[in-house]
């Protein structure tokens, strides 16, 4: 027998004996010289080999992949059952227009008069102006999207003059926007804005295409192997309803990091202490949204890239269901975990992005047979007894798992006011194989990571990669063909735990991370950081989503005692986008209190 592990097939699986298991990656904390040494280490032949192959085995990683046997076949890509209806929703037609489905979803929202807040009739607490408020002062007159777009270019720019550099945009043409912005204007002008998004400032991760900026993923040379003619299709729709896009937001240099440290061209602060990460991949847009410059963003997230930064900046951020939006035009897009998501300030501005952005491609429509696209009726009679009829699944012991207690505590309080708000039920759950699913998912993403990366890597351009990008490059490179048909076996395993699960609950809850945004070390800002100690952290709870393709949301439910924000994570069924935004709507009103980032600024009223 040897060494071999025999895995019990996930149907008879006791899952009374599962137990939760506090882990921590093994591997160094690098800065400065040490980082450069290690690299150079690395990517030196047999030497380089010997350290992978250690650490590897120091987590668990070897043993699962090469010295188990899994008794499920492979699954790789997403697969589910056939999924029920959600409730009091309205329903999409994927090829109908963008515009008409934006002004669907908005008669969907609660009654809001806008007037009122220009009126001076409102609280003083902080609140951001929402996309029915930029809507509102452009129908009345009371300012204009070029007046608008005046005020972001000058943020913009002091941003991108700041030293040390701390760029929200990585690609950024005034000129470009003003461009917009005045054509925008003139519709306006004539009474023909296009949809409730028409005027409204909306930035893309670098890795999404938007015409007619480069799309380098973060990195200092992927445009000049990959041009980018076009939109893509997200950005297209979008476009369509009148967005104006303010250009290409900074990010983790490949997505291949949590923090969003990027030594090319420097590293975005978080909005609420500057001292400290936005969370990554997607830093740039949840920054640049955190700061009221833009209303919303585009991210991408193959493993919690939108949900992470969303929740150390203090913003709402959706991870849609594998395949719900059409990936083409992305630097990712043939991959299996990862998806574009909309990053917002509040959920019914999410909830407009989102539903201009949905639609699969035809290949996926065929292929998986995805549910009808949908948004909650927020107006609608039953809502509260909708909320009170889910249940809410928790697993306690890794919902607790977290570097402090603030944040467990914070995300129970909101547990606590669901229940006695609407009756929700929360049900205690286990989730089985914990460690085998992030084994999982880092091989199934870093091993995609890499296949579409090597033709490129080509010429010195890994050299020119950062360091810590060069890290995970070394580790994606040494996974082989056995260990990606491992990975998507263990993938089937927790699919399979994950639907028995979603017999018995609607939701999983989590906090997002398990910490909140990690001081940014000073020997970190010129070379970058590798420490999987804080990474280990900040995907404690997301990339089950990714591996998995379900739908996911980051909302903020408050501040550590340092005043940094806090998260709630939300996962639902397969193609449950509805049920999440509409108890994440529920989460947000019960958590009104919001803090004034210390790096703010106010862009409609400048």
């Amino acid at each position: 027998m040897g060494n071999k592990r025999f895995m019990v097939p996930a149907e008879d699986l006791d899952w009374s004996t599962v137990k939760y298991n506090l882990e921590e990656a093994k591997a160094p904390h690098l800065t400065g010289f040490g980082l450069k040494f290690f690299v150079r280490f690395i990517e030196t032949p047999f030497i380089g080999s010997f350290i992978v192959s250690f650490l590897k085995k120091q987590n668990g990683i070897v043993e699962l992949l090469q010295e188990t046997v899994i008794p499920e076949p492979p699954m790789f890509r997403p697969e589910y059952p056939p999924q029920e209806s959600e409730p009091a929703v309205v329903i999409f037609d994927e090829d109908g227009k963008p515009e008409e489905r934006v002004s669907s979803t908005l008669e969907c929202l609660p009654q809001y008069d806008p007037a009122k807040c220009w009126n001076g009739d409102t609280n003083q607490t902080f609140r951001y102006w929402k996309i029915r408020d930029y809507a509102h002062a452009y129908r009345s007159r009371i300012t204009t999207p070029s007046t608008v777009a005046e005020h972001v270019i000058s943020v913009l720019e002091e941003f991108n003059s700041k030293k040390p550099a701390m760029p929200l945009l990585i690609s950024f043409d005034a000129e470009e926007v003003r461009k917009q912005a005045a054509a925008s204007t003139k519709r306006f002008e004539e009474g023909n804005p296009l949809s409730i998004l028409d005027g409204i400032f909306m930035a893309v991760k670098d890795d999404i295409d938007c015409y007619p900026h480069p799309s380098n993923g973060g990195s200092t040379w992927m445009h000049e192997v990959r041009p980018v003619n076009k939109d893509a299709v997200s950005v297209s729709k979008l476009r369509r309803c009148g967005v104006i896009f303010v250009g290409k937001a900074n990010m983790h240099e490949l997505g291949m990091g949590t923090t969003g440290n990027n030594p090319n061209y420097g590293t975005t602060r978080n909005p609420h202490a500057v001292d400290r990460y936005t969370g990554g991949s997607s830093s740039g847009p949840a920054a640049i949204v955190a700061s009221g410059i833009c209303s919303a963003a585009l991210g991408t997230d193959g493993g919690g890239s939108v949900r992470i930064p969303c929740s150390l900046c203090g913003v709402v951020g959706l991870k849609s269901t594998y395949a719900r939006v059409d990936m083409e035009g992305s630097l990712c897009g043939g991959g299996t975990v990862e998806i574009i998501g909309p990053i917002a300030s509040s959920v019914e501005d999410l909830m407009l992005v989102y539903s201009a952005m949905l639609g699969s491609s035809l290949a996926d429509r065929f292929s998986l047979n995805p549910s009808p696209p949908c948004v909650p009726n927020l107006l609608a009679y039953d809502t509260s007894d909708i909320l009170g009829s889910l249940k809410l699944g928790k697993y306690t012991e890794w919902f607790n798992d977290v570097y402090s207690t603030n944040i467990s505590d914070k995300c129970d309080e909101v547990l606590d006011l669901l229940t006695k708000s609407y009756n929700c039920n929360v049900v205690e759950i286990v989730v089985p194989d914990l460690h085998e699913m992030r084994t999982a998912h880092v091989v199934t993403i870093g091993s995609e990571c890499a296949c579409s990366l090597n033709p490129d890597c080509v010429d010195g351009k890994l050299e020119r990669l950062t360091y810590d990008t060069r890290i995970s490059m070394a580790l994606f490179r040494s996974f082989t063909a056995a260990d990606y048909v491992a990975a998507q076996c263990l993938r089937r395993r927790v699919m399979n735990h994950l639907m028995e699960i979603f017999k018995n609950v609607d939701i999983i809850v989590t906090p997002t991370t398990g910490m909140t945004a990690p001081i940014i070390p000073p020997g970190a800002i010129q070379d970058g950081e590798s420490n999987m100690h804080v990474t280990g952290y900040l995907m404690k709870f997301v990339a089950i989503a990714n591996l998995l393709g379900l739908p996911a949301i980051s909302v903020p439910v408050g501040y550590d005692k340092e005043g940094l924000p806090i998260g709630l994570q939300l996962i639902g069924r397969p193609w449950a986008e509805a049920t999440l935004l509409r108890v994440a709507s529920a989460v947000e009103e019960l958590c009104p209190s919001k803090k004034k980032p210390a790096s703010f600024f106010d862009v409609l009223q400048r």
